[in-house]
């Protein structure tokens, strides 16, 4: 994340907080502006709590947010990392107690990103697969009722098909992309027969960690019933093989399953990230978002 200086809008941020109760020291606010639904702030009330603030940017992720809400309320008490505390849930703001640990990655106001995590570390991973454990055996059924998405194993795969042939309809894919993303589709062993309760974008900028190891998860906003690869699948295209078998040997530990092509599976389908960009383009109608997905789907021969 993008973190700036005092916003100029700093009196409306203020207010806003002190309409909810928070009295923030207005020296300590900071932004962050590259979220796509909601902005972010940090800042320390006169108590010395220090505070992260979330501004919905748009009516419509709303009804996410409350469904976060209730997942995060259900998950606090069954992980051993910590995961935000909604102190604050309105329609205007979102606020909890800052999180033990430092983000696993930032990104400068010129776009370079910092990392704060070795993803060579496998006392690293060990904290990541032993986490994964514990969210994958929550009851899904339990999950479901939260109001996340829910879906079988033939329902993930299928979905993948149709975001395919959606994306396809208003983007030029690369042959290579489209045959690659064909074939993984079309070829049983690769998929996994259960579905299990996931984040959904475990990445380093989406966990806080102490040392090496992982201290809190944050951003919950893609929790799904469905595939259990998609929390391994940025862990695999980041981090060395013998850190991914460190986490998948803690995952195991915690009563994790792995099925045989987990890993292979993992790299496919970060392959196909493009796919969402590609939807979210859709979604937004944003030229500037059309562009980026259209160069993601159909690089330069030459890139």
């Amino acid at each position: 994340m993008t973190e700036t200086p005092p916003p100029a809008d700093l009196e409306e941020l203020l207010a806003l907080a002190a309409d909810h109760g928070l009295d923030l020291v207005p020296d300590s606010l900071r932004t962050e502006e590259v979220g796509l639904d909601f902005r972010v702030a940090f800042a320390r009330a006169r108590d010395g709590q220090r505070w992260v603030l979330r501004i919905p940017r748009r009516a419509e992720v709303l009804p996410r947010a409350a469904i976060e809400g209730r997942l995060l309320a259900l998950l606090a008490p069954r992980l051993d990392v910590a995961v935000p505390d909604w102190r604050i849930s309105t329609e205007r703001l979102i606020a909890y107690p800052l999180l033990p640990g430092t983000p696993g990655l930032t990104v400068r106001a010129d776009g370079a990103v910092d990392w704060h995590v070795d993803m060579a570390s496998t006392e690293f991973a060990s904290t990541l697969g032993a986490f994964i454990a514990q969210l994958h055996a929550v009851d899904p059924v339990e999950a479901a009722a939260t109001g996340i998405p829910a879906h079988t194993p033939a329902q993930v795969r299928e979905g993948w098909r149709a975001d395919l042939a959606r994306v396809a309809e208003h983007f030029e894919i690369a042959p290579a992309l489209r045959e690659r993303w064909e074939s993984w589709l079309a070829e049983d062993s690769y998929w996994p027969d259960r579905s299990v309760l996931t984040h959904g974008e475990i990445y380093p900028g989406h966990t806080l960690v102490q040392g090496e190891r992982l201290s809190a998860v944050l951003d919950w906003t893609t929790a799904a019933v469905g595939d259990p690869a998609r929390d391994f699948m940025f862990h695999r295209a980041g981090a060395p093989p013998e850190a991914f078998d460190a986490a998948l040997a803690a995952y195991t530990d915690g009563g994790g399953t792995v099925h045989a092509r987990l890993g292979e599976h993992c790299e496919e389908m970060f392959s196909a990230s493009p796919l969402a960009y590609g939807l979210y383009a859709l979604e937004t109608g944003e030229q500037q978002h059309r562009e980026a997905a259209a160069a993601a789907l159909a690089p330069p021969a030459d890139a």
